[in-house]
């Protein structure tokens, strides 16, 4: 059996999320299909992650085990043939065995972006979250720092996730002013549901002056969804990266790597 690895991304616009669901147009079920019709054999995919309907990808991990000889760079170009336009097969490699999509992973980088503009670019409404208002950045800037480390998000995840152990590391988690709008990245080793989308909701309601950046401590401590701000909508979010070495050594001897240096697949 060959042990395939492809980096995968999608417009989630039209999906109902990542994961297979009986009757749903699914980013899992559309890849899984295509690629039982390609080998003639049942196929298993396995992703990184699980993103909600709406959410985006450039950076999606999945791998599948398969007993065909088709060499392992070719299915990047005839599945781009077979799947809809919506999604891209960006690489394809064989990798050793042992290699799991989800459970290999060190650590994941997330992107939102909001667009601030009075008047919404048409061409960005599948992938911005529109919010004509003015906002502190340094605010943001200072209640995204209280985030980073280690901490129980019991506070900023959805009372539906099903995980009893919510502890996660973030390694950063940057905010800044780009063109027409409002760019927000962090990276951690995993999400909880919903997850970044309440942390850029909270970390958003500091820059509109609605919440104090220096009582993310507290709403952390807390332990309790209503602590925390808004689930944002998803179209906003982005699956970037999947890192399969450990943080420190994809960035180097400082533990940090900023936006514009992070590599993308």
């Amino acid at each position: 059996m060959k042990n395939i690895k492809l980096v995968i991304g999608y417009d989630g616009t039209d999906f109902s999320g990542f994961q297979r669901q009986p009757g749903q147009r699914t980013v899992q079920g559309t890849l899984e299909e295509a690629l039982s019709r390609l080998t003639g054999e049942p196929v298993e995919l396995h992703g990184s992650g699980r993103t909600d309907a709406g959410v985006h990808a450039i950076g999606q991990v999945c791998n599948f085990l398969t007993s065909r000889p088709i060499p392992a760079h070719k299915y990047r170009e005839i599945l781009m043939r077979m799947l809809p336009r919506d999604i891209v097969v960006r690489s394809s490699e064989e990798v050793p065995a042992d290699f799991h999509a989800r459970k290999s992973a060190h650590w994941k980088t997330y992107r939102y972006r909001i667009d601030t503009r009075p008047v919404p670019d048409l061409f960005l409404r599948r992938f911005r979250t529109h919010l004509p208002w003015p906002v502190d950045i340094a605010a943001m800037e200072r209640a995204a720092a209280h985030l980073t480390g280690t901490h129980d998000f019991t506070s900023f995840c959805s009372p539906k996730t099903q995980v009893e152990d919510k502890v996660r590391t973030i390694y950063r988690f940057d905010v800044r002013e780009e063109a027409g709008g409002i760019f927000m990245e962090v990276t951690g080793t995993g999400f909880l549901y919903n997850m970044v989308r309440i942390l850029a909701g909270t970390v958003y309601e500091a820059g509109r002056g609605r919440l104090d950046p220096d009582r993310i401590p507290t709403i952390l401590a807390a332990r309790d969804r209503t602590a925390a701000g808004p689930t944002f909508p998803p179209e906003g979010l982005c699956l970037v990266k999947v890192g399969y070495s450990p943080w420190e050594e994809s960035c180097g001897t400082d533990g940090k790597k900023s936006a514009q240096s992070l590599e993308l697949p």
